[in-house]
């Protein structure tokens, strides 16, 4: 379920949430705030407004109910809208429902609008971007978000840009461009995938879970899983698991792991605390272990599709893991079938490869660990090493034959109040799993002599 904040920005509203449910509205336009009364009024919901801010009831309704509320009779029939781009701001009550947040959005940042179309569900969605805003970056910008588009430059007043988007997927893009600051469009498309990656860091640290308690967490990976997966499903034990193939699955099938537990609870009034790259908690531990790892894991799932793997891709969130790999030891076998190799992340510090438990349980041929070492030096990121570590989920995935790492997800001092976060060691971690996403083939040569020469190995054996 979205919360207040969520459902306004993606149906347009432009509003800074203050502490609880407290909305402060001053930049929001008197059409604008009238026709959000309107709605609020259409959907029963009661509400305080004074001096700017507005106050609504901590519960929240689905967002179906919301749309139901927002919508009317011929909203956003009337064609192009009439207003000056870049001097007035657009009407909410003009615009297509599943389209408003992203017009909103969009001029907010720059790029002004003269037109758009939600598609009415009958052809694509579109908006029209005046032809002095920068289309390029806007591009650039669409991208770095996970949506592939290409203008239309066939106006001589305007860009169109056409979206193969759903309605939930339109209200999704407003939700994400929500989240971009202004200052950082001239900074390239690397920068914003940083700085968005960084924002869901801070988010799935604010989320209760300690172990046997992560159904919070769990929704929230659900959430942001959804889109970009074929299958996904929370099995009996409450582990997610889920598969997506890539460009026809004729590579590797890969386990992408990290747990959803902290050791302990989160508190609910500590602020996360930053210096420079270094974020610690207020009071109590961080929870870095694991959400870093969750966060590599999600971001991963939203770029696999800019690099050249060629596969299957498995996900697995677990549950209980600080409790003795409790979760992982329940996965059931089948979803762990033709699995070729795997890669958790769930390691303190940073640019460790861990390929044993204490040097003597094996996670992985050296060879595979070796592999990783060499996709980082190619990558350009230095000090990534095979290392000795401790328990963990990959010890799991071991003992079902796949080969096994666990990469440093950036934290240290975990379980304690001491606990820190490096989040560009975090970032690190995931462009290290992106450069071995797009060496899918030399991966696939790696696994495939591993194993000939264990088979080799085995029938040796029995010779003998």
């Amino acid at each position: 379920m979205k919360n207040w904040n969520q459902l306004l920005v993606r149906h347009g509203w432009k509003v800074a949430k203050q502490e609880g449910n407290v909305f402060d509205c001053r930049k929001e336009t008197e059409e604008n705030l009238d026709f959000l009364f309107q709605c609020l009024e259409n959907a029963n919901i009661p509400y305080q407004f004074q001096d700017g801010l507005l106050e609504l009831p901590i519960d929240v309704i689905q967002e179906d109910a919301w749309i139901q509320a927002v919508q009317y009779r011929y909203r956003g029939v009337g064609g192009d809208l009439w207003f000056r781009p870049g001097i007035d701001e657009p009407k909410i009550r003009e615009l297509d429902t599943y389209i408003a947040g992203i017009v909103r959005q969009l001029n907010r940042l720059g790029y002004y609008t003269n037109g758009s179309c939600d598609g009415h569900g009958k052809r694509n969605p579109y908006v029209m971007i005046i032809k002095e805003s920068n289309v390029h970056q806007l591009v650039e910008l669409l991208h770095a978000l996970g949506i592939k588009i290409q203008p239309n430059h066939k106006s001589p007043t305007y860009h169109q840009i056409a979206f193969r988007l759903t309605p939930s997927e339109l209200l999704d893009l407003a939700e994400k461009l929500s989240l971009v600051d202004p200052e950082w469009l001239a900074k390239g498309i690397d920068f914003i995938k940083k700085q968005l990656f960084h924002n869901m860091l801070e988010e799935l640290l604010m989320i209760p879970g300690a172990s046997g308690d992560e159904a919070q967490v769990r929704n929230y990976v659900l959430e942001k899983l959804t889109p970009h997966v074929d299958h996904l499903t929370v099995d009996r034990y409450g582990n997610i698991l889920a598969e997506k193939t890539y460009r026809g699955g004729q590579g590797p099938t890969i386990l992408l792991n990290a747990h959803l537990d902290t050791v302990f609870e989160i508190d609910h009034d500590r602020k996360i605390l930053k210096e420079g790259n270094s974020w610690t908690s207020s009071k109590g531990i961080l929870g870095a272990d694991d959400r870093a790892g969750v966060a590599v894991i999600l971001h991963q799932a939203e770029q696999v599709n800019d690099t050249s793997f060629s596969g299957k891709i498995k996900f697995i969130f677990t549950v209980e893991e600080e409790c003795g790999l409790v979760g992982a030891s329940q996965v059931d076998d089948y979803f762990l079938w033709n699995i070729d190799a795997a890669i958790v992340v769930d390691r303190r510090g940073n640019g460790d490869i861990v390929t044993s438990c204490g040097g003597y349980i094996q996670f992985c041929d050296t060879r595979y660990g070796e592999f990783f070492e060499k996709i980082a030096v190619a990558a350009g990121l230095s000090g990534w090493a095979v290392t000795k570590g401790g328990s963990s989920d990959t010890a799991i995935w071991a003992q079902h034959g796949i080969q096994s790492v666990n990469l440093s997800a950036g934290y240290k001092n975990e379980h304690s109040e001491r606990e820190s976060l490096n989040v560009d060691d975090s970032y690190r971690t995931a462009e290290l799993v992106k450069a071995v996403m797009n060496n899918g083939r030399e991966l696939q040569r790696t696994l495939r002599t591993i194993e000939r020469e264990k088979y080799a190995a085995t029938l040796m054996k029995r010779a003998l």
